[in-house]
């Protein structure tokens, strides 16, 4: 009995030994399937973060994207295609609100219509370019420069003193003159500039409507600066009245004057002359600063139409635009006052308006002509420089390579423009025109130009050439025959003496 009571015990430890080991190993897989759970949830919120992150970046790039997209809207809404700048609508939605202290200028550039007629439009919208870059290359990132108009630009200066805003606008104004548009280097560009300054109570329409009008004080120049700064006069009157145009009026009635002067007063310099005796001679005393003529036709001393005949005579015609203004309305006076060369012809009782555009426009209607004429002169100009240039150095070859004196051409241009000259005064046997009398001097330095292509050892071999030598020289000449045939010269070929 003893016996079976120490197996039962026996098996009763085995028994708790197994339970122990199971609770060991039950325990075991719990901790395991724990830590599994945890690995599970950290990688869950790692993934969690990922997911958010990448949510993040995915919603700061679509911000990124869509403040982009609305600059680039902004930059098609408010920029000038052409040059790049802000554009008139920027400044009515934006630049109107903005208050002072800043310095305001409207730049216009001088006869623009002259650039686009003479040489096209793109030539044109490379000048507007080429303003718009100069003026930048002159500013701070912080002012803003606006296309105000086709050819006026409005400047924008903030915070600038008003000692130097002066300063600033010649800066700009010598910049661009000195400034050559890309591919049209006979076009100099010039600009018309007012300046004032924005404090803080000024509204900014108030001030461009001044700085405007101070642009056109300067246009009465061109190339010129004009600003006013708060509390210091702007010129003096007499300063004031050499800037502005001067407009002669003419006529034997002191109320039609009076009239007259009161519509172009504010604008132009007004003179007086009561009959065609006194507009003649204040033509004389004024030459090439009037203007326009403002001419009635019946006066006493000198009627307008001997005004007109006088003004043929000396040539002032050509420079100086004159208005018919008078009562007679007939067709044979209005014909006959532009045969004698009157501009424009306005019949009494007018109206103001009607006078004062007419006016203006002929002002600037001769003003661009004479620009116009002043650009093809320095054309000519530049291209005879040229020419004479080239003439010199082809002369100076030849001169080296026969071993002539260096004096040797110019002796002969002076000879010949000597002769020349005395030709023509002392006989009227031959026409030649200005232009001709200008290429015969010129030409006669070419004389041995036919130099160049004679080899050396020919050309100053001291004695007599060999028949082969002369044959060489002989072919030269004839190569050079084409340059005495029509297609080839200005005028009618002359053979050699």
């Amino acid at each position: 009995m003893k016996h079976t009571n120490d197996v039962e015990e026996g098996q009763n430890v085995n028994t708790l030994s197994e339970i122990e080991e199971y609770y060991k190993a039950r325990e075991q897989q719990l901790l395991k399937k724990l830590h599994q759970q945890e690995d599970a949830l950290v990688a869950a919120n790692q993934k969690l973060k990922q997911l958010t992150e990448s949510q993040k970046v995915s919603e700061d790039e679509t911000a990124r994207q869509r403040a982009a997209r609305e600059q680039q809207l902004k930059d098609e809404l408010y920029r000038d295609p052409l040059t790049g700048i802000y554009n008139r609508r920027y400044y009515e939605e934006v630049a109107r609100k903005t208050i002072g202290p800043a310095g305001i200028a409207l730049i216009d550039v001088d006869d623009f219509k002259i650039c686009n007629d003479t040489y096209g439009h793109y030539a044109g919208d490379m000048a507007l370019k080429t303003v718009a870059n100069t003026i930048q290359s002159c500013i701070r990132a912080s002012d803003l420069l606006i296309r105000y108009g086709g050819d006026e630009f409005l400047l924008v200066l903030s915070g600038i003193p008003g000692d130097f805003l002066q300063t600033k606008l010649e800066q700009i104004r010598t910049a661009a003159q000195m400034t050559s548009v890309p591919g049209y280097s006979h076009f100099r560009i010039s600009l018309s500039i007012g300046g004032t300054i924005q404090t803080i109570t000024d509204p900014m329409e108030n001030i461009v409507r001044r700085a405007d009008w101070l642009m056109y004080q300067a246009k009465c120049r061109k190339n010129a600066v004009m600003v006013e700064i708060p509390g210091r006069s702007l010129a003096a009157p007499e300063t004031l009245l050499q800037e502005k145009s001067r407009v002669l009026l003419v006529d034997d009635s002191k109320m039609n004057r009076m009239m007259l002067a009161d519509i172009l007063g504010d604008r132009y310099h007004v003179l007086e002359a009561e009959n065609g005796k006194e507009c003649i001679e204040k033509l004389q005393e004024e030459a090439g600063n009037i203007a326009l003529v403002l001419l009635d036709i019946n006066m006493p001393v000198m009627d307008g139409f001997e005004v007109l005949k006088a003004m043929n005579a000396n040539h002032t015609i050509e420079d100086t635009p004159v208005i018919m203004i008078s009562s007679e309305d007939s067709d044979a006076a209005i014909r006959r006052s532009y045969e004698l060369g009157a501009s424009d012809y306005v019949n009494r009782p007018f109206d103001a308006r009607i006078v004062y555009r007419r006016a203006t426009n002929t002002i600037k209607l001769y003003a661009k002509q004479r620009r116009l004429v002043q650009m093809v002169s320095d054309q000519i100009r530049a291209r005879e420089n040229n020419t004479d240039m080239l003439v010199g150095v082809l002369s100076h070859i030849v001169e080296f390579r026969n071993g002539e004196s260096g004096l040797h051409v110019r002796h002969i241009r002076i000879i010949t423009e000597t002769l020349l000259h005395y030709l023509l005064e002392v006989s009227d046997k031959y026409s030649i025109s200005a232009e001709q009398q200008d290429l015969i001097p010129l030409a006669s330095a070419l004389h041995d130009i036919g130099k160049i292509g004679i080899a050396d050892k020919i050309l100053n071999k001291p004695g007599k050439l060999t028949p082969e030598e002369f044959v060489t020289q002989i072919n030269i000449l004839k190569k050079s025959e084409h340059l005495k045939s029509p297609n080839n010269q200005r005028g009618k070929a002359v053979p050699y003496a």
